[in-house]
């Protein structure tokens, strides 16, 4: 029997994901619904409350010893609030206190879903065996999390490793987080595609204007789709780099749907990080892309899971088993 499980929730906007996942990080039971992203809190509240049900249910639920929450953010993990931007709904929402109600006052840990991704790639993934790491997740916008001295690092709030909104352009755009030149506002999927539209790149027959069709046409040698994802990975080089400098990791591993590119990013990444990362102690840097793909939410909320299972209800602190 397994009796010593976590149960994990990954929650975007898009959907709401649950798992009952074993020490091995193996899910052994799944939920999800969708996220009712444009309704009023409760209403989102309620599909979290019914992926749990559907958790609770299955007679592996007695085995389960903490919840662990990976969430789009902000999170404040300090307070036990989320207020994703893409879900206007929740504002400040005290989602590990409800979370708590619901499952009999179990422990619980919340991370933002860079954070919950980092922990997955160090547990099991490209950066396992790496005890200074730094993940990103390059999507819809740019997140991350930060593995220094072998643990997870995630700061007060459960943001550090928030790569995107490093300034890598002193004069550049405003981003809507309210900077200027942030890696985000360079290197997002929305903000690839922008840029190779706005410099002749014409979308394909079907129309799709996404950074998956700039990279099918990088792969055909367009210029401006070329040159797109090369800014890119030079806002990503600059951002890494400068991480690097900081904190001496070893290891920048990157996810999320623009790291499906391949070598259209990766190639130019590489080549940007030897003109940013050029003092001795970063020029080792390794960089790959993630493994651990749809399921490192899950998978990374429960390694937040596990490091609460001793510290009583209501605990919030994490690191990567």
């Amino acid at each position: 029997m397994h009796t010593d499980l976590v149960a994990a929730l990954d929650i975007g906007g898009t959907k709401i994901a649950g798992a009952l996942v074993d020490g091995d990080g193996s899910l052994l039971v799944r939920a999800q619904r969708p996220t009712p992203a444009r309704e009023d809190a409760e209403s989102v509240m309620g599909a979290v409350a019914a992926v749990l049900e559907e958790l609770k249910v299955s007679p592996l639920w007695h085995g389960a010893r903490a919840v662990g929450i990976g969430s789009a953010g902000p999170v404040d993990a300090s307070a036990g609030t989320v207020s994703p931007v893409n879900v206007p709904g929740w504002r400040d929402f005290p989602l590990v206190e409800r979370v708590v109600a619901e499952t009999g006052g179990l422990p619980v840990a919340l991370v933002g879903d860079g954070v919950a991704m980092t922990a997955a790639e160090h547990w099991l993934g490209a950066a396992r065996g790496y005890d200074n790491a730094l993940c990103l997740v390059v999507s819809t916008g740019v997140g991350g999390g930060l593995v220094l001295g072998g643990k997870l690092h995630r700061g007060p709030t459960g943001n550090a490793g928030h790569i995107g909104h490093i300034s890598v352009d002193l004069d550049g755009d405003l981003c809507p987080c309210g900077a200027r030149g942030c890696v985000e506002r360079l290197a997002s999927g929305p903000n690839i595609a922008r840029r190779a539209l706005e410099n002749g790149w014409l979308p394909g027959p079907d129309g799709d204007a996404t950074a998956a069709a700039v990279a099918a046409s990088a792969r055909l040698g367009d210029r401006a789709a070329v040159a797109s994802f090369e800014r890119a990975a030079q806002a990503l080089a600059a951002g890494i780099a400068a991480t690097a400098t900081l904190t001496e990791i070893d290891i920048a591993v990157i996810g999320g749907g623009v790291a499906g590119a391949g070598e259209v990013l990766f190639a130019p990444l590489r080549r940007s990080l030897r003109d940013y990362a050029t003092l001795s102690f970063v020029r080792g840097l390794t960089v790959a892309p993630a493994v651990m793909g749809t399921d490192a939410g899950l998978v990374g909320a429960a390694a937040a899971a596990s490091s609460v299972r001793h510290e009583g209800a209501n605990a919030r602190a994490v690191a990567a088993p």
